[in-house]
């Protein structure tokens, strides 16, 4: 059991109010819970106000802060927390994650778009979309390194959870080294991995 899972949100201290997201607008409040849970340290979370990017973290749902979630980075994993990632590098993807239990399917999914009142998503298995664009990338001399970030939880139609995908273009931190940003480069790529691996089990 993670030392983790017992940690509590000190209330009296400033928060990161990048770690919290409100859940307040979902209509299936508890799937859209369920649904996060699965990218829990698979993804790693951006915060722009401290150009910070966490690679160990848990989400808490504390009940005195009402519909919330918070990100709580591992206070004793110092060097999962990763410095300096300027929002320059961050970039929307037009990419969205769905949990494919909601259509009818195993594992997760991927789209490319979602709007309100519109059709239903056009999708495909995630481990063959992310194949697909991990390879195109590739071809083009770039690497694709998905983030979430505040604002990314969202939902269809009140109904269907999803996430919207940010990346991070590690060509685009200037000021760091070469080692650093190589180094950024393989930690997200791992967490990468291990979700490519697990997305056709993940069920909410």
């Amino acid at each position: 059991m993670s030392g983790m899972e017992h940690q509590e949100v000190d209330l009296s201290k400033p928060q990161n109010q990048d770690l919290i997201w409100d859940l307040g607008s979902m209509g299936r409040r508890e799937l859209a819970e369920r649904f996060i849970q699965l990218f829990e340290n698979r993804l790693c979370v951006y915060s722009e106000s401290v150009s910070q990017l966490y690679t160990n973290y848990n989400l808490h749902f504390p009940t005195e802060m009402g519909r919330k979630m918070v990100v709580l980075p591992n206070p004793y994993a110092f060097h999962d927390t990763l410095h300096g990632i300027e929002s320059a590098a961050i970039r929307k993807t037009g990419l969205c994650v769905l949990p494919g239990l909601v259509m009818g399917k195993p594992g997760l999914l991927l789209t490319t778009e979602i709007k309100n009142g519109h059709p239903g998503p056009k999708t495909m298995p995630f481990k063959q979309a992310l194949a697909q664009i991990i390879s195109n990338q590739k071809k083009i001399g770039d690497d694709f390194l998905p983030i979430m970030m505040k604002g990314d939880l969202r939902e269809f139609d009140q109904q269907m959870p999803y996430i919207h995908l940010h990346r991070l273009q590690v060509q685009k931190l200037s000021r760091l080294s070469s080692f650093e940003r190589a180094d950024i480069q393989q930690s997200i790529t791992r967490k990468l991995l291990l979700l490519y691996r697990q997305a056709d089990s993940l069920i909410c």
